[in-house]
């Protein structure tokens, strides 16, 4: 016969208590034993399956939920530090998969599930975040074209809210360059990925709104950052960055990532670029275009101050050749 034999207190190792055969027990000693038995006989680490259910989120920051099934419940605690990192929002109902340890909880006397991770079942954690967010500031009306506003045509200075060292600056720099020298380009770094990287995006949206008068002006704001994974573009799929985006008082365009790419900050812009490339070319006209019109335009005003001295030469040819034009003593020796 294979598998597991069935849990027998008197082969259980690693309670501080007496074995169970050497008389009465206390609570605390029998939580002990099946403390240990539980250490002995149970994995270290538990993948469970289940619909949450009486969530509670106290002051403290840990959060306390049972995982149901059709058959039984589970108590499940996350400590505040394992909590803080989840990306997505829980809620009764939500189906998940608790990653963690069974505990023995001596004061009660209640076994329970210390989770480590929790993940959406069918969806990954991410996706989830971002469908979340997404539904709870449209429903804001932070998505509404009405509250968009236009980007100037030639700015005369734009501010760039980015890596100093990543390659969406370089894209930037160099396609302005070669369109269009003549706007400014002031750069506000901050760190585009991993932790903290959202708080330093958000914070150099709202710095540009903050000095723009002492710099002269500020006419556009582009948050840029260059290709990854969904976990490297996260930052700006947080709430913090998009708050700041709809708050900015100078139009943003956002531009992140790859064509493929739409991130919250995308949805809240007040444009969107499909690569940073792209956005340098929004608030920069091409210069070789610009010179080329131009060129069009003088050899049309000439052609067309041509056509008017034409004409005003033949005017003048007829009006030279008028009697009192051309003989102007003549009228007057008739008169006489």
């Amino acid at each position: 016969m294979t598998g597991q034999l069935p849990f027998d207190p008197r082969r259980a190792r690693g309670g501080r208590g007496p074995r169970p055969d050497s008389g009465p027990l206390t609570p605390s000693q029998v939580n002990d034993l099946v403390q240990g038995a539980i250490a002995r006989h149970v994995p270290a680490t538990l993948h469970v399956v289940g619909q949450i259910a009486d969530l509670s989120r106290p002051q403290s920051g840990h959060l306390y939920f049972t995982l149901k099934d059709a058959r039984g419940e589970l108590r499940v605690v996350m400590w505040r530090s394992d909590a803080a990192k989840l990306k997505f929002d829980l809620h009764d109902g939500l189906e998940i998969i608790a990653t963690g340890a069974i505990e023995v909880y001596a004061a009660r006397g209640q076994y329970q599930l210390i989770a480590r991770r929790l993940e959406p079942r069918g969806v990954g954690a991410l996706e989830l975040a971002f469908r979340q967010l997404r539904e709870k500031l449209q429903a804001e009306g932070l998505f509404a074209a009405a509250r968009k506003r236009a980007i100037p045509v030639r700015p005369a200075r734009v501010a760039l809210v980015t890596s100093p060292s990543g390659a969406a600056i370089h894209d930037i720099l160099h396609t302005a360059k070669r369109r269009y020298r003549l706007t400014e380009f002031l750069v506000f770094p901050a760190r585009v990925q991993g932790d903290g990287a959202a708080e330093e995006v958000a914070a150099g949206v709202r710095r540009v709104s903050r000095v723009a008068g002492a710099l002269g002006g500020v006419d556009a704001i582009i948050v840029a950052r260059g290709g990854g994974s969904l976990e490297d573009l996260w930052p700006f799929n947080e709430e913090i960055v998009a708050r700041a985006i709809a708050e900015s008082e100078i139009p943003v365009i956002s531009a992140v990532g790859h064509e493929v790419d739409v991130t919250i900050s995308d949805l809240v812009a007040d444009a969107r670029a499909a690569t940073p490339t792209a956005a340098a070319e929004m608030v920069t006209p091409d210069m070789r275009a610009i010179l080329t019109t131009l060129a069009d335009q003088r050899r049309r005003v000439a052609r067309v101050a041509g056509h008017a001295l034409d004409r005003a030469a033949l005017r003048l040819r007829a009006v030279e050749r008028l009697d009192m034009i051309a003989q102007p003593l003549r009228g007057v020796a008739e008169l006489r």
